[in-house]
């Protein structure tokens, strides 16, 4: 994969270091490879790293999952703090590899308290989050991996892919989060792209927004009544309330974001996430907002 150079006006920096991943997640946009890439895509992350921009406000790193890296990861984590000492460092990763506390914990430091961590949750049942990430066991050890990363003060930002295995319970998953994960520093409730695994698995995993904006609304009204920073990406402000516009983020890397015809007049446009230029067809339901 050829990696866009760094660019201080773009909003989405990020280093890409393999294509293997450990989970075959439904919705994956971007379908893991079984394929020798860490070495040459760590190479090519460390030119990448000095000449980027120094002003760099934040840079992410994603895959694949970046803890099949192993010590490499850290490695790379040391030099962006070497070489970009101001610009925060946002990892994507399914925690699975946080299970192992040490490891964790030399992450974590390496990134001098400059790192935040994107970490899924599908489900608050373990069946229904191992279905959805396609790997057994993937729900306990993506749990003990939030502990660990909790116990050593990392930044979490947890993430929750709305689908159609897991709509009906996201009022279910917010009470556990309150139970059992009130360390998270924010929670992003996360449209799908109809692109690589779902559409392969949309009969199972696809929904359209408008069939779960219902259960959305709910358990975000639950979390930000305890105090959570909560909000949406990926959702149109047309498919939202009003009085949700707030919770909503402009999400979409701007290398893969549009807006259709109908988006032209909308007077919330500047304000909206808009879509994927990677779906193969639009969501339902969208209008321009007067």
């Amino acid at each position: 994969m050829k990696q866009r150079p760094l660019d201080i006006l773009s909003n989405d920096n990020t280093l890409f270091c393999t294509e293997q991943c450990n989970n075959h997640c439904l919705m994956c946009c971007q379908p893991p490879i079984n394929v020798d890439d860490i070495d040459w895509l760590y190479e090519e992350n460390l030119l990448r790293i000095q000449n980027a921009p120094k002003d760099l406000p934040i840079i992410g790193i994603t895959g694949g999952e970046p803890t099949l890296l192993g010590e490499k990861l850290i490695s790379l984590i040391k030099y962006i703090r070497e070489q970009l000492p101001d610009t925060d460092i946002h990892i994507l990763s399914n925690g699975r590899n946080f299970k192992d506390a040490d490891y964790t914990s030399a992450l974590v430091e390496a990134g001098e308290g400059r790192i935040i961590f994107g970490i899924p949750l599908h489900s608050d049942f373990y069946k229904d989050h191992d279905i959805i990430a396609g790997a057994k066991g993937a729900f306990e050890e993506t749990i003990i991996g939030l502990y660990n990363l909790a116990s050593v003060g990392a930044c979490i930002e947890l993430r929750i892919v709305m689908n159609k295995l897991n709509y009906r319970r996201l009022l279910p998953m917010a009470e556990f989060i309150h139970k059992n994960l009130p360390f998270v520093a924010w929670i992003a409730f996360m449209g799908m792209e109809y692109t690589g695994y779902a559409i392969k698995n949309s009969k199972n995993i696809w929904i359209e927004p408008k069939d779960y904006i219902a259960h959305l609304l709910n358990v975000v009204k639950f979390l930000d009544e305890w105090r959570y920073n909560v909000c949406i990406y990926n959702i149109p402000l047309c498919l939202l309330p009003d009085s949700f516009h707030d919770f909503a983020q402009k999400s979409i890397s701007d290398w893969k974001n549009d807006y259709p015809d109908i988006c032209q007049e909308c007077k919330k446009k500047e304000m909206c996430c808009g879509l994927f230029t990677t779906s193969i067809k639009p969501y339902e339901g969208l209008k321009a907002i007067q």
